[in-house]
């Protein structure tokens, strides 16, 4: 069938309807009276919480996910349990109601927001549905806004990237909740948080350590979750021990080492140097299991799996002929150059604060609501990276910091940005003066100039 391109009217057309398009929209609609298409390949809102493994959990509280203008997870604070006294972290079935309720009740309930699932935007201001191939047109005037640009990859629905030999018996993290036979030896294969997931279940369902092997190409640097929580004295004290640390250091191993040494950083292995500082949070508990865990392979990249062996660029290591191999290695973190935000064809959305997308993609769409000036909105919001090596690291938080400084130089933007949950360095109106907030704020103001400048010297940027 040839169809003939159908017209939307609307003023933005929002291409990802994932966590950053989602917040984009909510804080688009919340300030300026406009019209939203968003598109989604999949079959509903939420992204990739709606391909990921049936056990994860936000590696940080709720009130840091999500949409400014909906808290998710209520901000409860946990009873019991490792984590009881820390705010608790929504777990996928969670997530994804959100999104649809989020979807029901601010956007199609506002009568101007309209979605398109299961199509694809192929550029030309058209996408086109994926089943029926209708094609949709939306007009001049409207702002294309690319909510994909950091879209993750997840092992779900990413090919393993080593190659699998006749025997081998390999899946994606998801479907090991449903495998048929408890193999006698689960090799897990991965660095990040999705790996120390894996390993962390299957702990919990009784496996015993010694049957797990973890083939961890780099070592990671994880951050002390009681350190990032909801709380200003908490959070922000702990901004400024790490920005005390930084102006201090002589290399970034020093630092992050000292950072350990101040509670903030945690690793598995203390006789190893991680070289990996994409930094989810770990549970102190957590840590303490995946530290039962002995049988480690450090040997780069995994090429090829094949029945009881397991091959590198330097030579096999021998796993039990019945292995599971667990995949749990895919581009959760994306790091493709930075943009400006609003640029002449789009507005690509990316953090601007150190990490906490969702809060980057809320501030975009507020400072879009509220300003006509693309040049001043990129003065006040330009982009910030994400972490990978330690070098890395240093760069995406003094991109941060910097970001921060600016978009707060606006009072209307402090304001709001102390009234929003997913910001993480937010002192609330409400929130009671103490002696420790005191504390904390003015060991922030002493240390965050220093640290800044160190921080930019040994990530190689300019200082200014």
């Amino acid at each position: 069938m040839s169809w003939v391109t159908r017209g939307v009217d609307v003023d933005y057309l929002v291409v990802g309807a994932g966590a950053t398009g989602m917040a984009f929209t909510d804080a688009l609609i919340d300030h300026a009276d406009v019209r939203v298409a968003l598109v989604e390949r999949r079959e509903g809102v939420g992204g990739h919480w709606r391909e990921a493994y049936p056990f994860v959990r936000l590696h940080q509280s709720s009130m840091f996910y999500g949409a400014a203008s909906t808290l998710l997870g209520g901000g409860r604070i946990q009873q019991e349990g490792p984590e009881a006294g820390l705010h608790e972290r929504a777990d996928q079935p969670t997530i994804c109601a959100y999104y649809d309720d989020l979807l029901a009740d601010r956007m199609l309930g506002s009568g101007r927001v309209e979605l398109y699932t299961g199509c694809d935007y192929v550029g030309g201001r058209e996408f086109v549905s994926r089943e029926t191939g209708e094609r949709f047109e939306v007009p001049e005037h409207c702002r294309i806004v690319d909510a994909r640009y950091l879209a993750p990859d997840i092992p779900a629905e990413t090919p393993p990237r080593f190659g699998v030999g006749d025997g081998a018996r390999v899946i994606p993290v998801n479907d090991v909740v449903s495998a048929e036979h408890d193999p006698s030896q689960y090799v897990v294969v991965g660095s990040g948080k999705t790996a120390t997931d894996a390993c962390i279940w299957l702990l919990a369902r009784g496996v015993d350590p010694d049957a797990i092997c973890w083939v961890r190409p780099r070592d990671p640097w994880m951050l002390n979750r009681a350190k990032i929580q909801p709380d200003p004295v908490i959070y922000l004290g702990m901004v400024a021990d790490m920005m005390g640390a930084a102006g201090a250091a002589a290399s970034l191993p020093e630092l992050f080492l000292a950072l350990e040494e101040a509670g903030i950083m945690l690793r598995v292995d203390r006789s190893v140097t991680p070289s990996m500082a994409k930094s989810p949070t770990l549970g102190l508990w957590e840590l303490d299991k995946l530290r039962t865990l002995e049988n480690v392979v450090r040997r780069g990249h995994l090429e090829t799996v094949s029945r009881g062996r397991l091959d590198f660029a330097d030579g096999s290591v021998a796993v039990a002929d019945d292995a599971l191999v667990v995949n749990c290695a895919a581009d959760g973190l994306k790091m493709p150059p930075l943009v400006p935000i609003w640029g002449p064809e789009a507005i690509t959305v990316q953090p601007i604060r150190a990490g906490f997308p969702c809060f980057g993609a809320a501030l975009a769409g507020y400072v879009e609501a509220t300003r006509d000036d693309d040049a001043e909105k990129n003065r006040l919001c330009p982009p910030s990276s994400y972490g990978n090596t330690l070098e890395d690291w240093a760069r995406m938080n003094v991109l941060g910091l910097r970001n921060s400084a600016s978009f707060n130089s606006e009072p209307d933007i402090k304001d709001w940005t102390n009234r929003v949950a997913l910001n993480p360095a937010r002192v609330p109106p409400e929130h009671p003066a103490s002696a420790e907030l005191d504390d904390a704020l003015a060991r922030l103001a002493a240390n965050v100039g220093p640290g800044v400048a160190r921080l930019a010297q040994l990530g190689g940027m300019p200082d200014a």
